[in-house]
């Protein structure tokens, strides 16, 4: 119900694991997701930091603590934006206005017990696997956003003249 659409790109969705007292601790995330007396819902309540395009998203993964403390306790959500209890705020970041960052608050939101990604209490491989793949791809921005620095410096100081010859001359 939830692919189709992101895939085709008429719904938003968003990774939520940043918090603000935890930071890049994700072992120690402090979002709790408890079951209803029931057991029809988890109860999500806390607040997520930093989040990339969460101000425009239809649909949250959200990292939650469903078990102990440490890894181990962590548990993937699907919340979607239109649930009581969901409230959101566009963070006005410098320099990084067109990627969305938003704090999100989750204040007794109920989840259906169906929305739970995977396994719970195994969020956390879930969570490190896909940093796996960001940081990949961090790195070959980072290293291809360097060469073009170097080039275009490197190109500089061929063509800039100083004291009679090229300025790449004088090293």
């Amino acid at each position: 119900r939830v692919v189709p659409g992101c895939l085709n790109g008429k719904k938003i969705i968003c990774l939520c694991i940043t918090e603000p007292w935890a930071g890049s601790d994700v072992a120690g995330l402090q979002t709790t997701a408890k079951k209803s007396k029931c057991g029809k819902y988890y109860i999500v309540n806390g607040s997520k930091k930093w989040i990339t395009n969460g101000i425009w998203a239809d649909y949250y993964t959200v990292a939650v603590r469903t078990g102990g403390p440490g890894g181990k306790g962590i548990s993937l959500l699907l919340i979607e934006r239109d649930m009581e209890g969901v409230s959101t705020r566009h963070m006005k970041c410098m320099g990084v206005w067109a990627s969305g960052t938003t704090y999100i608050n989750f204040e007794d939101v109920k989840v259906p017990v169906e929305n739970l990604i995977g396994k719970e209490n195994k969020g956390w491989n879930y969570v490190m696997y896909n940093f796996n793949h960001e940081r990949w791809g961090l790195i070959v921005q980072t290293l291809r956003f360097a060469r073009v620095c170097y080039e275009e410096a490197f190109k500089y100081a061929s063509k800039r003249k100083t004291f009679g010859k090229p300025l790449i001359k004088h090293q």
